[in-house]
């Protein structure tokens, strides 16, 4: 995936509303720009870090201008953006990139389905093979050399564990996809320590089919490509 406009830099002052950011570009100005990621973030929004932030020509945007990459003071790259989490899969499968997904032959995106009201990100399809029903999750809280999904209580993820499993009770193939946007994670964990019931859902959903695949990107400001598959140590125990 390329970014659409050039990436600028800028400095990072704050974070705050979950949705907005004030940031210093090299040139001085203060530009307030928006956050499209709902989570708490910790360790990709700290005062100082350097942002890359991309540019719309929408007249009818609020702001212009949204948060894409955190390059931390690390040297981590960090894609915050978590609405490209979706669409990096879709674009890893079109050019058969993902083992995993090979063998089916279309895709649909943002299909309703369950009994909770729910949106799945990706359905794939093929003949003589049943529906694949995809749910992606973008990880970028690093803590102690592991990945941790979620970094706040969601009782939106906790509503997709349950409809993952009743597709794969159903007998359709579920999958939960961890799309690793963090340059710095290696392995990824359930964060049992942030959302509990998550972690205890997770477990369940496994045991009832439910496949978990964890992937890795490369990231930078021009675009973000498809990395090695990564490990998910469901049984790990949490950072104390």
């Amino acid at each position: 995936m390329l970014f659409s406009t050039a990436l600028q830099p800028a400095r990072l002052i704050r974070r705050y509303k979950r949705f907005l950011a004030d940031v210093i570009t090299l040139s001085g100005e203060m530009l307030t720009i928006h956050c499209a990621n709902t989570g708490a973030m910790t360790g990709c929004a700290l005062p100082n870090d350097t942002v890359w932030y991309s540019t719309s020509n929408n007249p009818k945007r609020k702001y212009a201008h949204s948060w894409e990459l955190t390059h931390s003071q690390n040297g981590a790259w960090i894609c915050v953006n978590t609405l490209h989490a979706a669409r990096l899969v879709s674009e890893a499968w079109e050019q058969n990139g993902i083992a995993e997904l090979s063998g089916y032959t279309s895709l649909n995106r943002e299909v309703k389905y369950g009994k909770e009201n729910s949106r799945i990100d990706l359905v794939l399809h093929a003949d003589n093979e049943v529906n694949c029903y995809i749910e992606v999750k973008s990880v970028i809280l690093m803590q102690q050399n592991y990945g941790y999904f979620p970094d706040t209580v969601t009782l939106r993820g906790q509503k997709h564990l349950r409809e993952l499993r009743t597709v794969a009770e159903n007998g359709d193939r579920a999958i939960l996809f961890f799309s690793v946007l963090h340059s710095g994670i290696r392995q990824v964990a359930p964060a049992r320590h942030i959302d509990p019931c998550y972690a205890q859902l997770l477990l369940q959903a496994q045991a009832s089919g439910v496949e978990i695949i964890c992937y890795g990107w490369q990231l930078s400001p021009h675009g973000m490509t498809l990395g090695p598959r990564l490990p998910v140590m469901t049984g790990v125990s949490t950072p104390g």
